[in-house]
């Protein structure tokens, strides 16, 4: 089919801004619907996401190495088709097999776009543009967001599934669209001669994890990376359901919960743009260990607040947790990208990439049986603490990196002060 040739950097900004807004008109409806409508229990919550997180562990390195062997733009697009489908499953069959079996689904179409896009925007306007890019739509992504929930707390009224199937056609439409507008001019896939299928994938593949071993640096944010998965599996999964069960919810907009947890989550966009913004100016997205520094603050200030959130008896001190946590989280996704995103081979760009999306996927594996069964034994609130407390060893790895960085930059003649 013809491509019309956008230019990249708005294809990666549209893409941004209709993802955000679908996938957030979603979620802000999606544990609201798997605890009410669908009735599921805390366990079978976090079984639902270590049913994704497995997906994505099984998938996440296959569907990389089809990115740097084929193509970067064929693997976004499946991504967005496989998604939408997972998603229709999920919100027109409210039941613990179908939801289960969609989250194997959108899990699967979730790392064809891992990684790949990230490496795809990087080829097409460099790296040190891209890692700028990265925070410039994250910002327009949250943007998105309140569009998308604002929509969400209409429509989902008097049918809490309505935005879950909104939502899902519209992410449909993102793989369809990016057909036409999506352009791919600075990727060299591999010649067919040369693919011989498997073998050259498990050479891509290879070269990643030696591209990786090589730098120590990286290995430690890889690291890093797996015990943000070990303790965000409970957090994502029970926040929900500890506000339901412990705190009578406001009264907004004619009982609709939804609008209260809408107008949250709204709240959460708002002050996470002005957050975005704030270290987007601060912060060298070109310097690892400008990054390292603040991922250690942000690392520390969310297991604090995830701490608070569980054990606070007040409505409102739990919700304004809720927002630092947030916050937070958001700010630290675009930092993580850039961080290992450091002078990285274009050919394994996109496997190195998804091995970050592995190793959270491992984490939440890890991490979300034994939550469960804290929530089962103890309470959802003893669940979220446990999950805060997985978190605890990632300020040591963080610390870690900050050091390895400091190392590389004297290596190569640099003043690690103004780094």
């Amino acid at each position: 089919m013809a491509n019309l040739k956008v230019d990249a950097t708005k294809v990666y900004l549209f893409i941004e801004f209709t993802a955000s807004a679908f996938f957030s008109m979603m979620f802000v409806t999606m544990s609201l619907y798997e605890a009410t409508v669908a009735g599921l229990t805390p366990f079978q919550l976090i079984l639902v996401g270590t049913t994704l997180e497995v997906s994505a562990f099984l998938f996440e390195i296959p569907t990389g190495v089809v990115a740097d062997v084929y193509s970067r733009r064929l693997s976004i697009i499946i991504g967005y088709v496989l998604m939408g489908l997972g998603f229709l499953l999920e919100g027109f069959f409210p039941a613990f097999l179908p939801i289960l079996l969609a989250q194997v689904i959108w899990g699967l179409g979730y790392t064809f776009t891992s990684g790949a896009t990230q490496a795809w925007i990087s080829d097409e306007v460099g790296e040190e543009k891209a890692n700028q890019l990265f925070m410039r739509a994250t910002r327009v992504g949250l943007v998105a967001s309140l569009l998308g929930m604002g929509f969400a707390m209409f429509i989902g009224a008097k049918n809490v599934a309505l935005p879950i199937q909104f939502g899902a056609v519209g992410v449909l439409l993102i793989g369809f669209i990016l057909i036409f507008i999506m352009p791919e001019t600075g990727f060299t896939p591999t010649q067919k001669e040369d693919r011989n299928n498997w073998q050259h994938m498990w050479h891509t593949f290879n070269e990643g994890v030696k591209s990786v071993r090589a730098r120590p640096r990286l290995v430690t944010v890889l690291g890093v990376g797996f015990f943000y998965g070990l303790y965000s599996e409970g957090f994502d999964r029970l926040w929900v359901k500890h506000l339901l069960d412990n705190f009578e919810i406001p009264v907004i907009l004619g009982n609709n919960q939804i609008a209260f947890f809408a107008i949250l989550r709204i709240a959460a966009a708002v002050l996470t743009i002005f957050a975005v913004r704030f270290v987007e100016k601060r912060v060298d997205s070109n310097s690892p260990l400008a990054i390292g520094r603040i991922m250690l603050i942000v690392t520390g200030s969310i297991i604090a607040a995830i701490i608070g959130f569980a054990m606070s008896p007040l409505l409102f001190l739990t919700l304004g947790l809720y927002l630092t946590i947030n916050i937070l989280r958001s700010v630290r996704d675009p930092l993580n990208i850039a961080w290992v995103n450091q002078k990285l081979d274009p050919q394994t760009r996109a496997t190195v990439h998804s091995m970050t999306g592995q190793m959270d996927s491992v984490g939440q594996m890890a991490g979300g049986p034994s939550v469960a069964l804290v929530a089962r034994s103890l309470s959802v609130a003893a669940a979220i603490t446990t999950s805060a407390m997985l978190l605890g060893p990632a300020m040591f790895l963080v610390n870690r990196a900050n050091s390895q960085s400091a190392k590389e930059a004297s290596a190569i003649g640099e003043n690690p002060a103004d780094r």
